[in-house]
């Protein structure tokens, strides 16, 4: 496997210009004017445009090209060179300017393509039943397995791919002397990348003719070892699956729900006008712990009732006028939607430009929601989707990111039409609106945190 450099930002640093130096003026000489300089603003670089976005967005573009192939760091969310340079070649690979920022076509499609390769090799999150682990299996490469008190095991007919986690107890354990033992055991492995930190180790190299990654960490005297073998003749289809097995791989999970992205202190996102009144549907997970909530073009909000279970929140300005509610006649989402919002003020050069994409609606877990892709930018969340007749679909919903999720894990889902109708109808809402046009009855939704 191809070694994880660090990457190396690097800065440009403008010298200031030279002082112009005035010779002392003559009597009767007619003073020369002086030479001003124009200062430029500095440009923004694709790496500050990749820090402007939320974590969740950066989360998912990193996996995403893992599972094209471009990129093969560490998928963090932290913004770097490599990241970069790996939107370039992806963009170059399409016949396109390597301008290292994704426009929004270049960002459907990459998901779409990482969707396609994840579907190709049965991607899923299981938690492994005698260690407890939860980590990333291809199902469709490795379809037998075994257990044992010892750890399971994965493997393809044919022995071209093998997945092994090994549990074992080790008495005051730490991870140097793991990966120590790991060069060594099976005998003859030869070692061409090793990463010991206090908590995790990797070693990759080869063993017999095949390349191996394993990745190790301990919890008390609990040892648990993630090992992934592979014939070197199918090493550029096997790696992304390496890279997405790596990160998603949770050897000691808490048992609680997967923590979500830090808050940020202004958050963006759409909201849906449903009655003349001024009753607005949201995104509940954007608008909340706001300080203040405000309707842009309209002034401040309160939020009067939320939907935990759907992520739905009910918002109402007052003394809102020319105010457009959408007709939320039910329609479905069998042939894909048609998405409107109004993306993050970041992601369009300071903009508040109403906008709309396509997206394809699949059933998430064989529940009511609908995973939506491709997902849309920030500051969609809360989007409003109409189906192919022109009716109201549901509401669009950014969802945290579980970083090499399964295949069927949203970026973005869908919330259907009869949830948002009940949850209108529980809080005593009318939706009478008779706009048909969405762009006329979608608002920017901005929250204010401490």
């Amino acid at each position: 496997m191809r070694s994880l450099l660090t990457a190396t930002l690097m800065l440009v640093v403008m010298a200031p210009a030279q002082a112009q130096l005035t010779p002392p003026a003559t009597a009767g000489a007619r003073p020369k004017p002086a030479t001003t300089v124009p200062i430029r603003p500095a440009l923004q670089t694709p790496v500050d445009t990749a820090n402007a976005m939320a974590q969740t967005e950066r989360l998912a573009i990193q996996s995403d090209l893992a599972w094209v192939g471009q990129y093969n760091g560490a998928i963090t969310g932290e913004v770097s060179e490599r990241m970069v340079a790996a939107i370039k070649e992806f963009q170059k690979g399409r016949g396109g300017k390597p301008t290292g920022v994704l426009n929004p076509q270049e960002r459907g499609i990459l998901a779409e393509t990482a969707k396609r390769r994840q579907e190709n090799v049965g991607w899923k999150i299981v938690t492994d039943a005698g260690t407890g682990a939860r980590l990333g299996v291809p199902a469709k490469l490795v379809p037998q397995q075994s257990s044992d008190a010892q750890g399971s095991k994965w493997t393809s007919p044919t022995g071209t791919v093998q997945i092994h986690l090994v549990r074992r107890k080790e008495a005051n354990p730490t991870t140097a002397r793991l990966a120590e033992q790991e060069k060594k055991e099976p005998a003859g492995r030869k070692i061409d990348y090793t990463v010991v930190k206090p908590d995790f180790f990797v070693l990759s190299g080869l063993q017999g003719l095949k390349k191996f990654y394993a990745r190790g960490t301990f919890k008390g005297d609990e040892v648990r070892i993630l090992t992934i073998l592979y014939d070197q003749a199918i090493e550029n289809s096997v790696e992304p699956v390496v890279i997405a097995m790596s990160s998603a791989f949770n050897p000691f999970p808490a048992g609680g729900p997967i923590a979500g992205p830090p808050r940020r202190t202004v958050e963006y996102g759409t909201g849906i006008v449903v009655s003349g009144d001024g009753a607005i549907i949201a995104d509940r997970q954007v608008t909340d712990s706001c300080v203040t909530i405000a309707i842009a073009g309209h002034g401040n909000a309160d939020r009067i009732a939320e939907d935990r279970n759907h992520d739905l929140a009910l918002l109402r300005i007052y003394g809102a006028r020319g105010l457009m509610p959408l007709n939320l006649a039910k329609g479905t989402a069998k042939s894909g939607v048609e998405l409107t919002g109004i993306v993050d003020p970041q992601n369009q050069g300071g903009g508040a430009t109403v906008s709309s994409l396509k997206a394809s609606a699949t059933p998430i877990d064989g529940g009511n929601d609908l995973a939506l892709l491709p997902a849309p930018a920030p500051g969609f969340s809360g989007a409003a989707a109409l189906d192919t007749e022109g009716k109201f679909a549901g509401v669009a919903l950014l969802k945290p990111i579980v970083v090499a999720g399964p295949a069927n894990a949203a970026a973005a889902a869908l919330v259907p039409a009869d949830t948002v109708h009940a949850f209108l109808a529980a809080n005593g809402v009318n939706a009478t609106g008779r706009s048909a046009d969405a762009r006329a009855s979608v608002v920017r939704v901005i929250c204010v945190r401490k």
